[in-house]
């Protein structure tokens, strides 16, 4: 049965920093494909950022240079470390899994879902 808990929202100032966290279990991240989403109220849901099994990531115009995915595989950990943060990254932050995509950043290229952390930026 495969997992996914999302931690680390909460608000946080413009220019500040938070730092995400995805606990998996049911399956090891390094053997997937992993990504952050967001949705904003009223928006559709948004790629943020991937990582695949081999480390190679991708990020959405409107965060490169200011977030940072990664991964701990000793503590099948996926995180999204968010600095410079803006009004705009306001939303739900969820993050996903497959074994692969086609599109790394649609968000029906996942099966498998976490239930979401708030980022408010004030």
């Amino acid at each position: 049965h495969v997992q996914l808990v999302e931690s680390g929202g909460g608000t946080v100032q413009a220019g500040g920093s938070l730092r995400l966290s995805c606990a998996a279990s049911g399956y090891g991240v390094s053997s997937h494909c992993m990504g952050w989403f967001r949705q904003a109220p009223g928006k559709k849901r948004e790629g943020v950022a991937y990582i695949d099994d081999d480390g190679s990531t991708d990020y959405a115009d409107s965060v490169k240079g200011r977030f940072t995915i990664s991964q701990d595989n000793a503590k099948n950990t996926l995180y999204l470390q968010m600095n410079s943060l803006k009004p705009e990254d306001t939303a739900m932050y969820y993050c996903a899994a497959a074994l692969t995509v086609r599109a790394p950043l649609d968000e029906n290229s996942y099966n498998y879902w976490g239930q979401g952390t708030q980022v408010t930026v004030s």
